[in-house]
């Protein structure tokens, strides 16, 4: 089992940047592909990048495509997220999230699930 932490959300203007924290318990940490969602107030949790276990691979939604980046650290079994250029839509709740079935978009194909870090990007 895994148990997921978020860290490093706050306040911040748009154009302004974060970088989000997921600290993961168990010493499996490195066989899991880590993702982030988000969900805004009112609207579905979406799918924002994910990475493989190993860091080769990464996939990221089309609407943060070059302003953010996810990365992995399994000696300090942290997962990462750069959001950098952050606009007012990037305001959401961020979840960190595990699966084995390959860095996937789809949010149910995760076993575990963070608590969540609220993102609040003011224009």
């Amino acid at each position: 089992q895994v148990q997921l932490v978020e860290s490093g959300g706050g306040l911040v203007q748009a154009g302004g940047s974060l970088r989000l924290s997921c600290a993961a318990s168990g010493r499996t940490f490195s066989s899991y592909d880590m993702g982030w969602f988000r969900q805004a107030p009112g609207k579905e949790r979406e799918f924002v990048a994910a990475i493989s276990w190993s860091g080769d691979s990464t996939y990221y939604a089309d609407s943060v495509k070059g302003r953010f980046t996810i990365s992995r650290d399994n000696a300090k079994n942290t997962v990462y997220l750069q959001m950098n250029s952050l606009k007012p839509e990037d305001t959401a709740v961020y979840y960190c999230a595990a699966t084995r079935l390959g860095p996937t978009p789809v949010y149910l194909e995760y076993d575990y699930w963070g608590q969540g870090t609220q993102v609040t990007v003011s224009s």
